[in-house]
């Protein structure tokens, strides 16, 4: 099976494992929703495979050696949308986006032309063209989330891995996160996103991998894994089917 792979991944911090030796896929073509508590180990899998914290075991994409990859080779592959930015230059968010291609050219180079459609694709699809000269860091915090995901956009990779994408997101802003992740993963990319929302997971994930204390306590369709036993299980709480607002975009509403 194409896609990401995790096969008996460890990872310790602070002296113990907040990831304990877990296997588990995201497949390709599909929307993977890593769920899970508080401290789960959601936000130190996708670390891992970026090579940001240290690890044990096989990170794999593709049948490849994920980390094994050159730093730029594994850039312009995987792109990482994290749940906080830790930007602080007041940068335009035109030249945020722009770096997003700087695993496509040397150091000195300017943009070619591919380069800036790849970056007004991204900013057109992330709704964030209106705001291509402000400066980034005088965003709201949506804001500043819709533009990382638009740098993220702008690599071309065909795996992404977004932290709780939606977090600071309102309703409308949130549910074209989602459509745009959906979109990618049906264009046949690999999308990985930690989700807190179950709600949103079951509406907008094909796949799904629940993570309880660093360990895969259940991992298959989303429809098998957001239901009454898993939820139950791992969150200690029972799911009320039907429960909840639900919320579509309108026709034309961006």
């Amino acid at each position: 099976m194409t896609g990401l792979r995790f096969e008996g991944v460890t990872v310790e911090l602070g002296g113990r494992p907040v990831v304990d030796g877990v296997s588990w896929t995201a497949p390709r073509g599909q929307v993977t929703a890593l769920l899970g508590p508080n401290g789960a180990g959601k936000s130190s899998c996708l670390r891992a495979a970026l090579g940001l914290v240290p690890a044990t075991g096989t990170i794999a994409l593709d049948g490849a050696d994920l980390l094994a990859l050159p730093d730029r080779d594994r850039a312009r592959r995987v792109a990482y949308v994290p749940q906080r930015t830790r930007l602080v230059a007041p940068l335009p968010v035109h030249r945020v986006v722009e770096q997003g291609r700087f695993a496509h050219r040397s150091a000195l180079a300017g943009l070619a032309a591919e380069d800036r459609q790849a970056v007004a694709r991204a900013m057109e699809i992330t709704d964030i063209v209106g705001l291509s000269a402000r400066p980034f860091t005088e965003l709201s915090g949506g804001e500043q989330q819709r533009v990382m995901l638009a740098r993220a956009l702008a690599t071309g990779a065909g795996t992404i891995l977004v932290d709780e994408p939606t977090a600071a997101l309102d309703v409308r802003h949130a549910l074209g996160m989602l459509e745009t992740l959906g979109r990618l993963a049906r264009d046949g990319s690999c999308v990985l996103a930690v989700l807190h929302d179950l709600n949103e997971a079951r509406a907008w994930a094909d796949h799904a991998v629940l993570l309880d204390a660093g360990r895969v306590a259940a991992t298959g369709p989303v429809t098998e894994i957001v239901a009454a036993g898993p939820v139950r299980d791992v969150y200690g709480v029972e799911l009320i089917e039907g429960g909840g607002l639900g919320f579509a975009r309108r026709e034309g509403g961006g």
